[in-house]
Parts: structure tokens; C-alpha cells; sequence
């Protein structure tokens, strides 16, 4: 992070099917190589073998799975004196869908079940609209930490 200026936050333009930004940004962080048809073509799919499979629209879906992903609170670590603490803090709302974007790409990846990514994706999102999944387990172990350290929420600033 820069000590000098903030970060310039760019305007990510709304995708052509759904004309949503929070889908785009899922397109950008599936992409690899600046393949970004081929990342498309994986979240359309996607989409459509998980609204298949709950009979819900797949913007409902979505929208419902990142709300169960989103972390409300992370722990930053913070000195004082000589010791670190663990500061539980509430997280901003870019960040939170930053996080939960994330971490729903990353457990799709680790899935080995399903073979293709549309597949796997596809799984990640079904289980997290159910409020299971490993991007779920990793928001809940997130809420774990911060309240096992909520002792040290004095040191926040």
C-alpha cells in the first residue's frame, strides 16, 4: 500500500449478459492469460449448470451465494510496545466482495470432484447459496478468530 496517494479505484464496466459489475469482476479474476472469452464462456456455463440444478435465476443465485461468503470481520495484526495483537475489524464492503469473489475461485480451483472449470464452479456456487462449501467454512473460520480475539478490540484505530 502506498504511503504517498490512495489507490486510483478503476470503473469496471457492467458485463453483456447479466449487465452486472460484480459479474465482471468474477470474469477478471477467473481469466488467465487475457483469455478473457474463455473466462466468459466458464462463469455463463457455470451460471447456467448451477441455476439448472437449484431451479432459481441465476443472478438470484449468485447474488445469494456472495451474501453467504461475504465476511462481516478479519483480524489485522497491529504492535504495541513490543507485542502483536490481533485486532478484530469490520471489513468495507469493496473488500468484503473482493474477499468473497476471491475466495469462491480459489475453492472452486481446489475442488477434485469435477473436471472442468464451468463444473467446478458451478458446484462452489451451489454449495455456497446452500451455506456450505470451503469458501463458507473460511468466512466462518474468519468470525471465529475475530471473536476469539475480541479482547484486543480496544486496540483498534
Amino acid at each position: 500500500m502506498s504511503r504517498r496517494n490512495a489507490a486510483i479505484v478503476r470503473e469496471v464496466l457492467p458485463d453483456s449478459k447479466y449487465n452486472s459489475v460484480i459479474v465482471t469482476k468474477l470474469i477478471n479474476q477467473v481469466m488467465e492469460d487475457g483469455k478473457k472469452g474463455i473466462a466468459q464462456n466458464i462463469v455463463y456455463d457455470a451460471f447456467d449448470l448451477a441455476s439448472e440444478k437449484l431451479s432459481v435465476k441465476p443472478m438470484d443465485l449468485f447474488n445469494q451465494a456472495l451474501e453467504n461468503i461475504k465476511p462481516l470481520l478479519e483480524t489485522k495484526a497491529r504492535r504495541v510496545g513490543a507485542a502483536t495483537y490481533q485486532v478484530p475489524m469490520e471489513i468495507r464492503p469493496e473488500r468484503r466482495q473482493t474477499l468473497a469473489i476471491r475466495w469462491l475461485i480459489l475453492f472452486a480451483q481446489k475442488r477434485t470432484s469435477e473436471r472442468t472449470m464451468k463444473n467446478k464452479l458451478a458446484a462452489e456456487l451451489v454449495d455456497a447459496y446452500n451455506g456450505a462449501g470451503g469458501a463458507v467454512k473460511r468466512r466462518d473460520e474468519m468470525h471465529r478468530q475475530a471473536e476469539a480475539n475480541k479482547a484486543f478490540a480496544h486496540y483498534r484505530w
